[in-house]
């Protein structure tokens, strides 16, 4: 070993040079995934409106929507999130052709990915499953309310969950800015709309 390659006594390491971080999506692909969010929340609106448009619509919107953190939280890969929207989707249908509520099946997922997620990364797993216990558990429980004020409250807890978007797009953690740009794009066109319809009956 060369002399140079041995530490001075008395002295220290200089820290470690930490990557630059991920840069920001390009304008268009922000733009797009925006508007690709919106158009879900169309899909979401007219699957329900407007004979049958409640409080089911939001909160379904919700509970895929914080599955989809709380998957990535618990497993630690971001794609995750992504493969959740198509599986969260697939519970709802299969809880549907079962004639069970769907809140039951997205609780019940989301306390098993609580289970899993405490055991494996409980720090990363805790704040999601608040939020989802917030924000999902007022959408459900605007289920047992008269479907105009449920329908405004679950409205108004799925743009609210738009807040959440936000801060994990600024952060870039735990879900990729794709789908937290998507999900915000939803949350705040289906919510407010709801919100609307629910006020002008």
């Amino acid at each position: 070993m060369n002399r140079t390659d041995r530490a001075t006594p008395g002295t220290t390491e200089p820290p470690p040079v930490e990557s630059a971080p991920p840069a920001p999506p390009a304008p268009l692909f922000i733009v797009v995934a925006i508007l690709i969010g919106v158009a879900s929340g169309f899909g979401l609106l007219f699957s329900g409106y407007p004979e049958a448009l409640g409080p089911n619509v939001p909160m379904t919107a919700l509970g895929i929507a914080t599955l989809c953190y709380l998957a990535a939280a618990v497993t630690g890969l971001r794609w995750v999130a992504w493969l959740v929207v198509v599986l969260g989707t697939l519970l709802v249908f299969g809880a549907e052709l079962l004639d069970l509520p769907r809140w039951a099946a997205l609780a019940a997922a989301g306390f098993v990915l609580l289970v899993v997620g405490l055991i494996r990364r409980p720090r990363a797993t805790t704040p999601q499953a608040i939020a989802m216990l917030g924000f999902f558990g007022v959408a459900v429980a605007a289920l047992a309310l008269d479907p105009r004020v449920g329908l405004a409250l679950a409205g108004l807890a799925l743009a609210a969950h738009a807040g959440w978007d936000v801060v994990h797009y600024r952060r870039n953690v735990v879900v990729g800015r794709s789908l937290a740009l998507w999900c915000m794009g939803l949350d705040l066109l289906l919510g407010l709309v709801c919100v609307g319809i629910a006020i002008a009956g």
